[in-house]
């Protein structure tokens, strides 16, 4: 048992897990991480391990070939890997957080018996909701879905989907009545082959470079009455449910980053010596690192709340706000402080540090921004209350 997880945190089980986690992603990802962000893309070895860990299909119920486990185990692995490697870390949390956690809440039988199975074997979901004119304002969406009588058709582009390129599962959204507003919004769940559909550019980006993001082109993409996912009009309730759900996994990864940074700049200053001894004994530098502990640990401890809340049952809505706000911030800092004590060496790529820098800013944009997240947040204490 590790000290920074008592059992009034974690308990046996899952400490356990992390801990496995943990060494294979030091053993397996932290070799492939340079490689991985100077490429821009996956280890080819990589995602055929992640699978056969079962780490793709964590809450995937044992029926269908995964783990069976919870949304708090989801996080704690998506904290673990992303303390080596953020781009792996969204990887997992996509899937899981995201893409099974919609099948699960949403889906019939017969799409449950379908899909989950592959993603818990060799499948990679992507989650397409954001297009060029609606990122925060999300239901601004431009893509639209028409009924054909035996198939929908489904005409429009997406922006910034993670995991495109990997994915061969996508649950898209399109209006099938833009006329009603939001409430033509659908949810569909569009295989790679289908007629109609392509993966597009990829972009070059600043941080969580090996994660794949692009463009979804629809071209009188032909789409199953089968692959409803939820109701007709009611893909308004899957994006907004399920994000919030995401949220939390967000925030996960924002605690590894911070994690991941910390832990080497902790490293460092126990054997980096200026005047004759380790920089770790001068008191400037403990207590730079005392501070970023403390928020990593505020941090690890409101998104463990929130993902206890959703397991629970209970309302969780505000608990995911506040940890996806609070962590990503707390990512910035300590991976900014994090260089800073690295000194030189922090500010070049010999050292992980300033990847872990790059990698944070993503935080407090995808999945809500910041100031969504604000938003959210006061809203709920004016109407509810503290």
């Amino acid at each position: 048992m590790t000290s920074r997880t008592p059992l009034t945190i974690l308990g046996e089980d899952e400490i356990l897990f992390s801990e496995a986690i943990s060494g294979f992603a030091k053993e397996v990802i932290a070799p492939l991480v340079s490689e991985m962000d100077k490429n821009q893309a996956y280890d080819k070895s990589l995602l055929p391990k992640l699978f056969g860990l079962g780490i793709m299909g964590i809450e995937v119920p044992e029926k269908f070939g995964g783990a069976g486990a919870n949304f708090f185990t989801s996080c704690l692995a998506v904290e673990e890997i992303s303390a080596v490697d953020p781009a792996v870390g969204v990887l997992i949390d996509v899937q899981n957080t995201l893409v099974v956690n919609a099948i699960l809440r949403w889906a019939n039988d017969a799409q449950k018996a379908k899909y989950l199975p592959m993603l818990a074997e060799n499948t990679v979901g992507a989650y397409a909701l954001s297009e060029e004119s609606s990122g925060s304002d999300a239901f601004a969406l431009k893509c639209r879905a028409e009924d054909k009588g035996d198939h929908w058709v489904i005409n429009g582009n997406k922006l910034w989907i993670t995991n495109a390129k990997e994915a061969n599962l996508f649950i898209v959204f399109a209006n099938v009545a833009p006329d009603e507003g939001y409430r033509g919004i659908t949810a569909f769940l569009v295989e790679r082959g289908f007629e109609g559909f392509e993966v597009g550019k990829k972009e070059s980006k600043l941080g969580i470079r090996a994660s794949s993001t692009a463009e979804l082109i629809f071209e009188d993409c032909k789409v199953p009455k089968a692959n409803v996912l939820g109701q007709v009009g009611k893909g308004y309730k899957v994006a907004i449910e399920t994000l919030n759900e995401g949220r939390i996994g967000i925030g996960a990864q924002m605690v590894g980053v911070a994690k991941g940074a910390l832990g080497h700049a902790v490293a460092y200053v126990q054997e980096r010596k200026q005047f004759g001894q380790a920089l770790a004994t001068f008191q400037g530098v403990q207590f730079q690192v005392a501070r970023c502990a403390t928020e990593l640990e505020a941090a690890r401890l409101m998104v463990y709340n929130a993902a206890r809340l959703k397991d629970a049952g209970k309302p969780y809505v505000r608990q995911a706000a506040m940890a996806k706000l609070f962590a990503s911030e707390v990512a910035e800092r300590v991976a900014s402080v994090s260089i800073d004590l690295l000194g030189g060496v922090g500010f070049t790529t010999e050292y992980p540090v300033e990847k872990f820098y790059r990698d944070a800013k993503i935080g407090k944009i995808y999945e809500g921004t910041s100031n969504m997240q604000l938003q959210t947040i006061a809203k709920m204490v004016l109407a509810d209350g503290l």
